[in-house]
């Protein structure tokens, strides 16, 4: 039974790889410092969000046998509405993955350095670290194999790495499990919390996961046999996910320190209280989500870029290595410097903002057209909540702009 759920696990994984990066890892432990276990509701919320979104992603990538990007440029007539449309995504996901992935690469960085201390050398005038180049391998031989299987089976022990990684390190500060219910169950809103829990769901609901998930779900499965698996495959994995994150916020809640800015001094901050084994399990867990979101941005990039051009050639094809090797290449050198590239990160800010709303907006569009899915079409029920998230996702991707030009 146990063999039969692994062979059926996989894309949902990656999703829940590519949403618990670093970004993630440092906003949960904030959240946790700051406001305890006050917040675990934004993030339960956040989650079904995120299954209800991707759940639909998944089936529409089942039934047409398409990327998003691929049915997007195929059901919008207007060619200068699919041209927009087209150059936002395109912006939004390939560059933005582009300024992301030093981010990436340096959260899996803090992992390695919390146990092994700073590895860097000299190169003429630069001091580069060596261990982004050791991240930067790993995850350019995984994409380069080309093989889906093989590429989902390493991201798939690598998020259960991570899960049992921060799982254990929650476990190992003894929460109250009565606050840990109250905090997920009764939403609050202590001072000067808000914009921490608008940062806990726009971490989680992410745009580009839809392109992923509708792309790899057509790589595992053909036929609309397969949806109940698809379906089992979003909410566990997405919810594992979930959980990973709540035991950042419940291992960071359980710290009586306000000198805690990410999660490598999380690590510090609780080896004292708990021992050097919460340490060493913390940054198992910053090193996997750092190297999981390193892979799964560059393979969300180079999806993106295939359906939008209209590609029909896989994996393993010269242009769509080259989208994914220019990211992470970009990666290794920004981050093995120290660089970082503050515009280009605040236009994939703005252009992610936008993106959000357009996306969730259009998929819920695209899920009533019996024309594209038959049978298969959204019900009521689903279209309600679709449009909660919608509403939700206007004033996410608002506030992610607005707070780019500092007006929030």
């Amino acid at each position: 039974m146990i063999k039969d759920w692994f062979k059926n696990i996989g894309p949902g994984t990656l999703v829940a790889a590519a949403f618990i990066g670093p970004g993630t890892v440092t906003l949960c432990t904030l959240a946790g410092v700051n406001f305890g276990m006050n917040l675990l509701w934004a993030m339960l919320l956040s989650i079904i969000a995120t299954i209800v979104l991707q759940e639909m992603a998944a089936r529409l990538g089942i039934i047409s046998q398409k990327g998003l990007s691929e049915v997007i440029r195929e059901e919008i007539k207007s060619p200068f509405l699919k041209q927009l449309i087209t150059i936002l995504i395109l912006s939004a996901i390939v560059i933005g993955n582009a300024s992301y992935e030093a981010g990436n690469i340096s959260g899996g960085i803090l992992g390695l350095e919390t146990v092994f201390g700073n590895w860097s050398f000299t190169l003429g005038s630069f001091t580069l670290n060596a261990m982004s180049l050791i991240i930067g391998i790993i995850a350019f031989i995984l994409l380069y194999i080309g093989n889906y299987k093989f590429l989902e089976r390493a991201l798939v022990a690598l998020v259960l790495l991570m899960s049992v990684s921060f799982l254990i390190t929650a476990i190992i500060t003894n929460p109250n499990l009565i606050e840990v219910f109250k905090g997920m169950l009764v939403p609050k809103f202590p001072e000067k919390s808000l914009l921490t829990i608008i940062g806990l769901i726009g971490t989680t609901v992410v745009p580009y996961n839809l392109f992923l998930h509708a792309s790899l779900v057509k790589e595992k499965w053909k036929t609309s046999n397969d949806l109940p698996l698809a379906k089992k495959d979003t909410i566990v994995s997405i919810v594992l996910g979930g959980l990973v994150s709540m035991a950042i916020i419940v291992s960071a809640a359980a710290i009586n320190s306000t000198e805690i800015n990410n999660a490598a001094d999380l690590a510090k901050g609780l080896e004292p209280l708990y021992g050097s084994f919460s340490k060493y399990f913390l940054a198992l867990g910053l090193f996997a989500a750092g190297i999981t979101s390193a892979i799964t941005a560059p393979l969300a990039a180079g999806y993106v870029a295939k359906g939008c051009l209209g590609w029909k050639d896989g994996l393993k094809s010269k242009r769509f290595r080259a989208v994914w090797i220019t990211i992470l290449i970009i990666g290794v050198v920004f981050s093995s410097i120290g660089i970082k590239p503050i515009e280009i990160i605040k236009f994939a800010q703005v252009a992610n903002g936008m993106l959000l709303p357009i996306v969730a907006g259009i998929l819920l569009w695209i899920m009533n057209k019996k024309s594209v899915l038959g049978n298969y079409s959204n019900t009521k029920w689903q279209n309600l909540i679709g449009l909660f998230i919608l509403t939700m996702s206007i004033f996410l991707g608002l506030k992610s702009i607005l707070n780019v030009f500092n007006v929030f």
